[in-house]
């Protein structure tokens, strides 16, 4: 299986993704781990998104693009991937397009977590204080998700006219939302024809 998942920051992707992953034996890639790892490592990647980060930015579609093209090359992502936080925007769908194409394969289902931004704010802001993010002010997390609703969640758009988005509620707990997350994958649409743009 080959999907994404969407949802603005702080929706839980993260933590359904890897429920996702176990469960059907397939990497959950996220370009934000991939990115804090750098950070951590301080490689000039790193340092480079830890600027952009901390004001709120997204990294550029050129070096997003470049490390999930990389990713996608490792065998472990040869029969299947799940994809949290790429693609972010309109040209990383169509580079994303690109690469599948290049590979003779094509995604089977786009979950979008939905969610409440008054609940996903709390819900960063307390992330922030467990693990001591300096990255997840309070302003920093609303420049996000107003950020996620201008280039973002255009995407789910796109995914819908191609008959491959699932919308899932993720309010409630793990349990819950895991629970729907089950039972959209479970009446995914087959693959069919959806070409490249």
């Amino acid at each position: 299986m080959r999907m994404i998942i969407l949802g603005p920051p702080g929706a839980g992707k993260g933590t359904q993704a890897t429920l996702i992953a176990e469960n059907r034996a397939i990497p959950a890639i996220s370009t934000g781990d991939i990115f804090r790892a750098n950070i951590k490592n301080e490689t000039e990647l790193g340092l480079q998104v830890k600027e952009i980060l901390a004001s709120g930015g997204y990294v550029t579609d050129e070096v997003t693009n470049a490390i999930v093209r990389d990713r996608l090359t490792k065998s472990d992502a040869a029969a299947g991937f799940l994809l949290d936080g790429y693609p972010r925007t309109v040209g990383q769908v169509e580079a994303l397009d690109e690469m599948l194409a290049d590979q003779g394969a094509a995604l089977d289902l786009v979950l979008e977590l939905v969610v409440q931004t008054d609940e996903v704010v709390g819900r960063l802001l307390a992330r922030a204080q467990e693990q001591g993010r300096a990255d997840d002010t309070e302003e920093v997390i609303r420049a996000r998700m107003e950020k996620y609703a201008e280039e973002t969640a255009p995407l789910a758009a796109i995914y819908r006219d191609r008959g491959l988005l699932r919308q899932v509620d993720g309010m409630g707990s793990v349990k819950e939302v895991s629970a729907r997350v089950q039972e959209a994958l479970d009446t995914r649409p087959t693959n069919g024809n959806h070409s490249a743009l």
